[in-house]
């Protein structure tokens, strides 16, 4: 062999070796270390369980995937902002080399604190509140979109839907929840509502609070105003109060219209049975037609019986996705190696709606969109955008009292 050729059987070698090479050096490091934290108990609790869900199905499917093992530390942030910020703290102390969460936006923007105070990544599974990716933040990522996006997506559909139905209402009232997520909402609806040219005003705007008991008062407000459509921004608990209040008060508007959680929550469909048929929700989601959706669709039905897959399952699992495919490329678990994987993530074969998961110089996701899903028979249905639709919207809800 010449010197030629046995610089070239050197550079094939090295080659080789680069691709084998991370693969040894995880099984030696042995599986990454991953603190999970959500609101497990405490207001929210409903909801992050069933991200828990998303977590619980992730296993075999990565593995599936070719994925290297994740060890799951589990944190709660028992629904507070303080707590969150403890735990993500108590977890780093613990051992967790990268952290997902929270759900809220609250909580989530106080664990993005201490990961970059910590030098630790942070991939965010759900919260949507625009500042946490406006820091500079050179530890923390998010596949979900902003409340702007969300947005900016819900206005266009809507509009989509009411051509689609050849109708559409006059007016609306807008009804929030009063903490970081439904404020960041609000705020954005002033700014981007004339951009798309909606064909409804809004009459009256309420806010309450998300722990509030009792939002019959809330609810003869919005009723009195005179109303079409109910635009809001809910959790899990206060939607529920709020369609007990609407069939109490005998108030069926033409349309109830979701920009975020609660409405599509399986316990919300679960409480309310027949009740909770009808509401649209305008919220980041999966696309049915993609394959990996479908391995997620089987998993959860093999896993949770009659849980249907939904947001908070699937982001929930692809956070872990990113975390699991940065450690296979990085081959280390040295902060740094991870946060500088992530920013180079390019993930096509995922279940979210849009092309992939990638991140911008600000550690977002801006490739990420929504989908439009209407309750129908105790299931969720995406109805727009058109090319991940399976059924046609109903229009207008089917009146409380005739059910």
């Amino acid at each position: 062999m010449d010197r030629r050729h046995l610089l070239a059987s050197g550079a094939a070698l090295g080659a080789t070796s680069t691709l084998i090479l991370p693969t040894r050096l995880l099984a030696a490091a042995g599986p990454l270390k991953v603190g999970v934290i959500l609101p497990r108990s405490g207001v929210q609790a409903g909801i992050g369980q069933d991200c828990q869900r998303g977590v619980d199905i992730a296993a075999p499917i990565l593995k599936a995937m070719g994925m290297p093992d994740l060890q799951i530390l589990s944190g709660d942030t028992e629904s507070k902002v303080e707590t969150a910020r403890s735990t993500a703290e108590k977890l780093i102390g613990e051992g967790a080399q990268l952290l997902i969460g929270a759900f809220d936006s609250g909580q989530t923007t106080a664990i993005a604190q201490v990961a970059e105070q910590k030098g630790v990544p942070l991939v965010i599974n759900i919260a949507a509140a625009p500042q946490i990716t406006e820091q500079g933040y050179k530890f923390v990522f998010r596949n979900f979109p902003t409340a702007g996006t969300i947005l900016a997506n819900a206005f266009e559909q809507q509009n989509a839907i009411f051509k689609q139905v050849g109708d559409a209402p006059k007016t609306v009232v807008f009804m929030h929840v009063n903490d970081t997520f439904g404020t960041a909402m609000a705020g954005g609806i002033g700014k981007l509502m004339p951009k798309f040219n909606v064909p409804y005003k809004v009459v009256e705007t309420i806010p309450y609070d998300p722990r509030a008991r009792d939002l019959s008062v809330e609810i003869s407000k919005a009723k009195a105003s005179g109303a079409e459509a109910l635009l809001c921004v809910s959790r899990l608990n206060d939607a529920i109060l709020l369609t007990r209040e609407m069939i109490k008060q005998r108030w069926t508007p033409k349309a109830v219209m979701s920009m975020g959680p609660g409405w599509y929550e399986d316990q919300y469909l679960k409480t309310l049975g027949k009740y909770s048929d009808g509401p649209l929700t305008f919220s980041p989601w999966y696309d049915p037609k993609k394959k990996l959706s479908q391995t997620l669709v089987a998993a959860m039905a093999k896993s949770f019986p009659g849980v249907n897959l939904n947001t908070n399952h699937v982001f929930t699992f692809e956070a872990l996705l990113v975390a699991a495919d940065a450690y296979k490329r990085a081959g280390s678990s040295d902060p740094k190696a991870l946060a500088e994987a992530i920013r180079k993530t390019n993930i096509a074969d995922n279940s979210s709606m849009g092309p992939g998961i990638m991140f911008n110089a600000k550690g977002q996701n801006d490739k990420v969109v929504d989908g439009a899903v209407q309750n129908v028979g105790g299931k969720q249905v995406v109805v727009q955008p058109e090319a991940s639709a399976i059924a046609k919207p109903i229009w207008p809800m089917p009146a409380y009292d005739k059910r």
